[in-house]
């Protein structure tokens, strides 16, 4: 996550989808070290740039 994002800039229903992503990687982890779980980070990252974007324009 981008070091000028806090908890408190994401909208609540960004924190529900990160904190199931969250879920989905660590139930895919525990499948095995040799699963890919990407797809997943991408989807956080693409949350976590349109937050940064709101917070930029928002200044």
């Amino acid at each position: 996550m981008a070091d000028d994002i806090k908890f408190s800039d994401f909208t609540t229903g960004e924190k529900a989808r990160i904190a199931l992503l969250t879920a989905r990687m660590a139930k895919r982890g525990m499948a095995g070290m040799d699963v890919d779980i990407s797809d997943l980070q991408r989807r956080v990252e693409r949350i976590e740039k349109q937050a940064a974007r709101r917070k930029k324009n928002g200044k």
